[in-house]
């Protein structure tokens, strides 16, 4: 069962930015007690990008924006909307979306930032379908980005092996019933809102506080293994559930982006310690677009091929059947 709207939404570009700093496992091996087969072992995970001194999130976001605007053939003043999935912004005010605008030479665009967290491009993807198909906006840039590396603790290595930056995104263009996105779930649980956080520089806890600079309180937390397995249960529910409502099997699936333990719950032969899917780090609102853009210039997939994209927070997940394009 496919979703019932007169018409969906469909990716006719994509685009993606790195850093060009790599900080590897075997890097993270000096600076904390952790070994590179622990790593990939436990999340695939070869290297991550580092943004350079100067480098800002607005950087990763224009590049990648132009590049998925390149991709698609779409030029800068025919974008009607511009959402920004991130959870470390330029600064509080204003949204960074808004920063971005005239980088990109996006002169007719709303623009406004989302924070979901790990699920933020999921979200933003779910947000700018339904513009579209309500008839709201005809064309639309989506981004996911981070610059996680500026939050990082380096001394705790239950978190700074994770996280990395990067930015993704996609260009949405309208499409018919059938193409394009065929579903999309999302769900949230604010009760393990505490099993990942970053406490210190709200309300709460102002970046003018001493004492939660004392304590470190402006750094990533987490919880490892109860984040592990709630994410895994939460994607696997939930995976299966907008893969029932598409009508497309794991069997039918021509890319899947999932995490090792997803992987196994899938029955899908994959070894997160050897393969190519999730070489990189962590990039929280950022994937799936930059770890996911090289399948779409293979010429082993089709524009006639099922996909699926995954994200995973505490636990917000979504997940998106293709074909996409």
């Amino acid at each position: 069962m496919l979703d019932h709207f007169a018409k969906t939404a469909k990716i006719v570009g994509l685009g993606s930015f790195l850093p060009e700093r790599i900080l590897t496992n075997s890097d993270l091996e000096a600076m904390v007690e952790t070994t590179d087969e622990w790593i990939r072992s436990r999340t695939g995970i070869r290297e991550r990008r580092v943004v350079a001194e100067g480098e800002a999130l607005v950087d990763l976001v224009a590049r990648a924006g132009r590049a998925a605007l390149e991709d698609a053939g779409v030029e800068p003043e025919e974008v009607d909307l511009l959402i920004l999935a991130t959870a470390t912004v330029e600064q509080p005010i204003p949204a960074t979306a808004a920063i971005v605008q005239p980088m990109l030479g996006l002169v007719n665009a709303v623009c406004f930032d989302l924070s979901a967290a790990c699920s933020g491009f999921t979200y933003a993807l779910n947000v700018g379908r339904q513009f579209i198909a309500t008839g709201e906006a005809e064309t639309i840039l989506v981004v996911g980005a981070e610059c996680l590396t500026r939050y990082i603790d380096w001394t705790d290595r239950a978190t700074c092996v994770l996280f990395g930056d990067g930015a993704g995104a996609v260009v949405l263009k309208p499409g018919q019933p059938g193409e394009g996105i065929l579903h999309l779930k999302w769900r949230t649980d604010g009760t393990n809102s505490d099993i990942i956080s970053m406490p210190g520089g709200g309300s709460r806890f102002p970046p003018s506080s001493t004492a939660s600079i004392e304590k470190r309180l402006p750094f990533i937390k987490m919880r490892g293994n109860e984040t592990f397995k709630i994410a895994v249960r939460s994607l696997t529910e939930i995976s299966r559930e907008v893969m029932d409502a598409a009508g497309i099997g794991v069997d039918d699936l021509d890319l899947t982006r999932p995490t090792c333990g997803l992987s196994r719950r899938w029955g899908i032969a994959w070894d997160c310690r050897t393969s190519r899917s999730l070489p990189m780090s962590n990039g929280s609102a950022t994937p799936p677009p930059p770890r996911s853009h090289w399948p779409w210039s293979m010429p082993a997939i089709k524009g006639d091929s099922n996909r699926a994209a995954c994200c995973s927070p505490r636990p917000l997940a979504g997940v998106s059947p293709g074909p996409l394009r």
